[in-house]
């Protein structure tokens, strides 16, 4: 990882690798479970491809394994300054705050959206529920097809095993905190 905080490439396909391998799952199992193609899944593994954070919940939703299972080393407490920053595709950068911690049943993420962020997700697995808080800017939600404005400030507890999207389409960048609950241990 180095001096740049970013995410490294290989440690999400190392991790994917492992979690594959705990279940003596095929890529072909993990492809079925997640809706990710296996071609897409090889890729990540080798660290030849960025995948979304969407992808990314895709598969951990197959694999019923909590997203900082990806972007957190296993066992490391960090602090926060010190995490790895994920950078979307969709512009949207995901930093995790606090690591799955199988005790608590949570795990924690600043979300950073500049203009023109749009993420879109998939249902998540069965029972996981979101916690957003605004911290800066404004950011819309949508929820069962219908879109609405949080601002700084604003809480929202909603269900994630649906489909839902995140959008800014302001000028200023949205920061958002977000608490994931997982009602089953990984």
């Amino acid at each position: 990882m180095g001096d740049s905080m970013e995410a490294d490439l290989t440690a999400i396909g190392r991790h994917l690798k492992k979690h594959r391998s705990e279940r003596g799952w095929s890529l072909d199992r993990v492809a079925r479970e997640s809706g990710v193609s296996k071609a897409m899944l090889g890729q990540i593994e080798r660290g030849e491809s960025t995948p979304t954070v969407s992808t990314l919940w895709k598969i951990a939703s197959g694999l019923r394994v909590p997203l900082s299972g990806f972007l957190v080393a296993e066992g490391a407490l960090q602090r926060p300054t010190m995490a790895p920053r994920h950078h979307d595709a969709s512009g949207m950068i995901v930093t995790p705050l606090f690591a799955f911690d199988p005790a608590l049943g949570f795990e924690m993420f600043l979300i950073e959206m500049p203009q023109g962020t749009l993420s879109e997700s998939t249902p998540h697995a069965a029972g996981v529920v979101e916690h957003l808080i605004v911290l800066e800017g404004v950011m819309e939600l949508r929820l069962s097809g219908d879109w609405q404005t949080l601002s700084a400030g604003d809480a929202v507890r909603f269900p994630a095993d649906q489909p839902h999207a995140y959008r800014n389409q302001s000028r200023a960048p949205a920061r958002i905190h977000d608490l994931i609950h997982y009602p089953f241990n990984p």
